[in-house]
């Protein structure tokens, strides 16, 4: 590039695709996907940096309408497609695009090996907690008692906590967001790619054919600030239309307490640290609504060398000791083998 030549400026235009969006009209995943397009727009990253890889679900039909290079890969094994691209081409920002039922059932055994292995890829997982594609089964994530075609009275499964499920696996960025909170969930989504390592962030999405209205409590902005907690890193943990409300400890458990009222001041809030201890984090995933306004926002944000990074650092070691390797000479070297036929 020239002294006087400037950077090019992309645009939405840019990554979109010439496909047509084929989801439900009203469904959460058209908020996300231009959430995504306008993240990758301000990056100023040309398209052919990245790649999104998917597994099966309507979340994963995603690699069509992005103008990136991309994989619909196999149901439930997007992580491990997505691994294998990242450990080849490192330099390629690479996304999984997954759903409930994609990543926590199915795929629920490379989930937890892809975040515990720390690849450096961004995982946003569609949570509507219902199975959509196959028509309104209960998910992972549907809670107790929920009735669907699958469970008429009601299911008996305990729901996964998708966070929780994070940092048991050792996940080093965890965050959470809201498919109709469309300057929440651009802010998280540009944390997750900044971050190096797996970044884990669930999205609630509505389901408005099979679940609508299900997430209503931390979607709808008319309630929303009463039920959910923004996490700022530094900050109290805060909540109300009027932030009159907060959390604390009481030595055995979090509670809301009411600010201003029992002596009760800021200071004796709880304060957000993306580096705290693991039982800080445990107890941020297990706040849930109704009994506490739920988190949202980046949860845990830490640093430790990424997959990929330790994988091509014991090939360049090898190679260093033994030179580069010789297929042709291999194929053809002494060392063979002939498997016989019993008895020839």
């Amino acid at each position: 590039m020239s002294v006087t030549e400037q950077p090019r400026k992309y645009t939405v235009k840019d990554f979109g695709s010439d496909q047509d969006v084929r989801w439900c009209p009203g469904c959460g995943d058209y908020s996300i996907l231009s959430a995504v397009k306008k993240v990758l727009a301000e990056e100023g990253v040309p398209p052919e940096q990245y790649a999104f890889v998917s597994g099966i679900g309507c979340s994963s039909r995603f690699p069509y309408y992005v103008n990136t290079y991309g994989m619909h890969s196999i149901h439930g094994r997007a992580m491990a497609v997505a691994t294998g691209l990242k450990v080849a081409r490192p330099d390629v920002h690479t996304f999984v695009i997954t759903g409930d039922g994609d990543a926590l059932s199915i795929g629920g055994n490379h989930t937890i090996h892809t975040l515990r292995r720390n690849v450096d890829i961004t995982i946003l997982l569609f949570n509507n907690q219902i199975y959509g594609l196959t028509k309104g089964q209960y998910s992972p994530t549907s809670p107790f008692g929920k009735k669907t075609k699958s469970t008429p009275m009601g299911s008996l499964d305990q729901p996964i906590a998708p966070m929780a499920l994070a940092l048991a696996a050792e996940a080093t960025f965890m965050a959470r967001t809201i498919d109709m909170h469309p300057k929440h969930l651009m802010a998280t989504i540009k944390r997750a790619m900044e971050h190096k390592g797996t970044s884990f962030v669930e999205i609630y999405q509505n389901c408005n054919i099979f679940n609508d209205g299900a997430l209503d409590y931390a979607q709808d902005r008319k309630v929303r600030a009463e039920n959910v907690i923004e996490l700022e890193h530094g900050k109290p943990l805060l909540f109300g239309k009027d932030l009159d409300k907060g959390i604390v400890f009481d030595g055995r458990q979090l509670t809301v307490a009411q600010v201003g009222e029992n002596g009760v001041t800021k200071d004796d809030l709880l304060v957000h640290d993306e580096k705290d201890s693991e039982s800080y984090h445990a107890m941020l995933t297990r706040m849930k609504y109704p009994e506490l306004p739920e988190p949202i926002g980046v949860f845990r944000s830490v640093q430790r060398p990424t997959y990929e990074e330790l994988v091509n650092g014991q090939i360049s070691e090898v190679i260093a000791r033994k030179g580069k390797g010789d297929l042709k000479k291999l194929i053809e070297g002494r060392s063979t083998w002939e498997v016989r036929e019993e008895g020839a």
